[in-house]
């Protein structure tokens, strides 16, 4: 990682978490994988600091831990998902225009804790939401627990990988760290569960007017505890799912700038039916048949199916390359090109990027050499139809800028 990447690294965890984990997250991040009491000793933080650290780190998911050979458990910073906490309040903002304000606190709750139960997010969620409601009118657990079913038939919220029940039953000698395991056909598996009741209201105000000290109140709670019903099957945020749903945005906003509003609706049809049966790392989505996408147009779109027809051949044929049509069958068959969109998208990126920086000219030639992949200098020149001085000079602005390479060919 760069200096720069170190420094946003320690900046995020000492606003999310304070001091002391800051400073075990950023000597993993500079150090490498290391064992428990070699980052107490490096860092001259206290072996329970460092523990209760180390606990804050694994449950955001921002530190891993590996059990070696020899039973030594080694704990490792993950840098990438440390930085995606920057994107934190898009992702609670995505859920908010998807889910409305239900969706959004679920995965805030989830994003602020790390992992928790299905029960305790309901919970949390519908009292907060009660909170904001006139006098009265209370939320229901029901209603915030369809919503986190939707949000799990959309792999929006995923469970949790957990310690498999072969591993408790062990009479041996307990493993140095435990092994998590989850089965990839229940990570979204909602346990069936029974929650009833209505979100609360704090009473903070009333108690205190009585002149009650809080810490003399009776604990009436803490003695008796119902189980929890889902207890062990924790629940997180799926940050590469809100990763997908960005890039299919992109993908729809790109074919409505290049194309028309309709066409546009057609490919965020193609991508919502394929959003969970492909991978995000997949290069083509699942092959749709035309009459497939044709039910599936949202409600009230009139348009014919001869009309569907023209748009997908049109976007089929377009040079782009976005959409590609993969058979015949169904009125034929056609499948989203994502990496082709992707790097189409990225290309128009750099290039406004130059643009912006140098101007028309040399965004002109940094066009050509992208199409070309090599060119020389007089080859430049006469491609751009820009004169030998100038496209010299801008040549040299683009490789001092490290926009350009430059090639030395054998003879």
């Amino acid at each position: 990682m760069t200096q720069a990447e170190i420094k946003l690294c320690s900046l995020l965890l000492q606003e999310h978490f304070g001091e002391i984990v800051e400073k075990i997250g950023v000597h993993l991040i500079r150090t490498g994988s290391q064992p428990l009491r070699v980052i107490a000793h490096d860092t001259g933080t206290s072996l329970d600091q460092v523990k209760k650290a180390l606990c804050v780190l694994v449950q955001h998911n921002l530190v891993s831990y590996q059990v070696h050979k020899r039973g030594v458990v080694e704990y490792e910073a993950q840098c990438s998902r440390v930085l995606r906490m920057l994107r934190y309040p898009r992702y609670i903002y995505t859920t908010k225009t998807l889910y409305s304000d239900t969706g959004e606190l679920i995965v805030e709750e989830l994003l602020l804790n790390g992992k928790l139960t299905m029960s305790t997010v309901v919970k949390k969620v519908a009292d907060r939401l009660t909170e904001t409601m006139e006098d009265g009118k209370t939320m229901d657990y029901a209603e915030v627990s369809n919503t986190f079913v939707r949000l799990a038939d959309t792999h929006f919220v995923q469970r949790c990988p957990s310690v498999p029940t072969t591993e408790n039953s062990d009479p041996g000698p307990p493993p140095p760290a435990p092994t998590l395991v989850i089965n990839e056909k229940d990570m979204y598996l909602v346990p069936k569960l029974s929650l009833i009741g209505k979100g609360k209201r704090r009473r903070s105000s009333d108690e205190d007017a009585a002149g009650e000290p809080k810490a003399k109140r009776p604990k009436h709670t803490t003695d008796n505890k119902e189980p929890i019903p889902d207890d062990g099957i924790y629940w997180q945020a799926n940050l590469d799912r809100f990763h997908q749903h960005f890039r299919d945005q992109a993908i729809v906003s790109a074919v409505a700038n290049r194309m028309d509003q309709t066409s546009s609706e057609i490919v965020r049809t193609m991508l919502r039916m394929s959003e969970i049966t492909t991978s995000s790392s997949a290069a083509f989505t699942q092959p749709l048949s035309s009459n497939e996408i044709f039910r599936s147009l949202p409600v009230g779109y009139n348009i014919s199916k001869q009309v569907l027809d023209q748009y997908l051949t049109l976007l089929a044929d377009d040079p782009l390359e976005f959409v590609g049509k993969s058979g015949d069958s169904g009125g034929g068959m056609y499948v989203i090109n994502l990496h082709k969109a992707l790097a189409s998208l990225a290309t128009a990126t750099l290039e406004s990027v130059v643009q912006e920086r140098f101007g028309s000219r040399c965004a002109r030639i940094f066009r050509l050499v992208l199409q070309k992949k090599h060119l020389e200098q007089k080859q430049v020149e006469d491609f751009a139809m820009i004169p030998a001085k100038e496209a010299k000079d801008m040549l040299y602005k683009m490789l001092s800028e490290n926009f350009i390479s430059l090639q030395v060919g054998c003879q």
